[in-house]
């Protein structure tokens, strides 16, 4: 059994995960929905009042827990990384919130940052080498996702929703894989941001090598350990080492 078969299977495994990366990707961008508010609008707790927020942020919560659907499905389905999957996850995130399509067609500019994304013009070339190099990268997968995933920020090739759509990207490539997703969390964002002004990947890696061993972790509370016998201490360790991207 993979990685994402579990998470599928167990449902208190697969809330738990949805709910925290919807959590606290939303919070890394602003949303002030708390944990219960997120759960209780993902998971229609009617126990929970709601008072007093935005439409927008309510979007955002289940806009999120659609396009991480997509992700498990476009695993499940063996499905191509390609640029009309990245847009769909983007074109979700964004449903009823701003209606989008495609690449951005006007200039952005990134609030924690002083990195001008490129013009818009430039856009559809830069998203084209992404993929084609990113599908072609076997360099370890936690140094790959890293690079990538500033590569993308860099670039913003959206009007809104990049960041969330990035986070998704770098789960989907490390439960493709077989390793455990990362919920980076909202305390830890200016951390976060500044692996990604600097350009440094290589910390990046290491802090997401960290955060997967957490998520690990956590995950044995949902006899996630129990399946995978005495091989699942060792097995994130190997993978660190000597993981390739599978093409």
């Amino acid at each position: 059994m993979t990685i994402l078969e579990f998470v599928l299977k167990n449902k208190e495994c697969k809330i738990d995960l949805i709910t925290r990366s919807t959590y606290h990707s939303n919070a890394i961008e602003g949303s002030t929905l708390t944990y219960a508010e997120t759960y209780a609008i993902l998971y229609n707790d009617n126990s929970f009042k709601i008072e007093g927020k935005e439409p927008r942020e309510i979007y955002e919560a289940i806009n999120h827990k659609e396009a991480l659907n997509i992700v498990f499905e476009n695993l499940q389905e063996k499905r191509e990384f390609d640029e009309r999957f990245i847009k769909k996850l983007n074109e979700t995130i964004n449903k009823n919130i701003k209606e989008t399509s495609g690449f951005r067609k006007v200039q952005v500019f990134i609030q924690w940052s002083d990195h001008i994304p490129p013009e818009p013009e430039k856009v559809p070339n830069l998203m084209n080498y992404y993929v084609y190099n990113y599908n072609n990268d076997i360099e370890d997968i936690f140094l790959k996702i890293a690079k990538y995933h500033i590569e993308f920020e860099k670039i913003h090739p959206f009007e809104d929703g990049n960041g969330r759509t990035g986070r998704l990207l770098l789960n989907y490539e490390l439960l493709k894989n077989d390793l455990p997703p990362v919920v980076i969390s909202k305390d830890e964002r200016v951390k976060y941001f500044e692996f990604i002004r600097k350009n440094d990947s290589s910390g990046l890696a290491e802090w997401f090598k960290e955060l997967s061993n957490a998520e690990e972790q956590r995950m044995q509370k949902f006899e996630y350990k129990k399946i995978w016998g005495n091989i699942c201490g060792c097995r994130i360790k190997r993978k660190w080492k000597n993981r390739r991207f599978r093409i």
